[in-house]
């Protein structure tokens, strides 16, 4: 298991790890994934999606089937989630660093994200669905989450197509870094102590 402290003082400086063949590497690309929490739209046809109540969300409800689900995902993208992992990040749950979201339809989980929480910085780590809009749906709840807590910055790692679609952009590393250092500033509380709650 990677010690909580070195996870930490990863996030506090811009790297994250992978298991890559069985091996912690640390990473701090040279483009980084953000999500800006202060230009986040959500459309017309989601807000439609939230309104209708087709899906239920909870916050820190199922935080290891979360993390299970992103590591099994359908793509294969989640096969950097190795059991070290899992295990290090679980503890940071426990510890109040790591939430997930987690969204249901007919009391099945069909979608949900997990990340670290420092200070005013989410780091969003995975996310999965199973069904059309569910990721959306948990990534919009976690930004109206941040956004009401006054954090800073939304790190999402890497860009992919899919996160370019809800808005993500690309900024160098150096602007990363002045974002993370001034997000350090502050303390936000994502949720009490991990207890479960709900939303919408």
């Amino acid at each position: 298991m990677i010690p909580i402290n070195t996870l930490l003082e990863a996030y506090r400086t811009g790297l994250f790890p992978m298991s890559i063949g069985g091996r912690i590497h640390w990473f701090s690309p040279e483009q980084r994934g953000i999500l800006p929490l202060d230009s986040f739209h959500v459309s017309r046809r989601m807000r439609r999606i939230l309104r209708q109540g087709r899906f239920q969300v909870t916050i820190n409800m199922a935080f290891r089937e979360v993390i299970y689900a992103c590591a099994s995902r359908q793509d294969d993208s989640g096969n950097w989630i190795d059991e070290e992992i899992l295990e290090s990040y679980s503890y940071m749950h426990n510890s109040g660093f790591a939430h997930s979201i987690e969204v249901w339809q007919a009391k099945q989980l069909v979608g949900g994200l997990y990340g670290v929480s420092l200070r005013g910085a989410f780091f969003g780590e995975s996310m999965f669905h199973r069904t059309n809009n569910a990721s959306k749906v948990a990534l919009c709840t976690l930004v109206e989450r941040l956004t009401k807590q006054g954090y800073r910055l939304l790190d999402l790692q890497w860009l992919t197509p899919h996160l370019a679609g809800l808005g993500a952009v690309e900024v160098p590393r150096q602007d990363y870094l002045r974002m993370l250092t001034n997000a350090m500033e502050i303390n936000c509380i994502f949720a009490e102590q991990n207890n479960p709650s709900r939303s919408r």
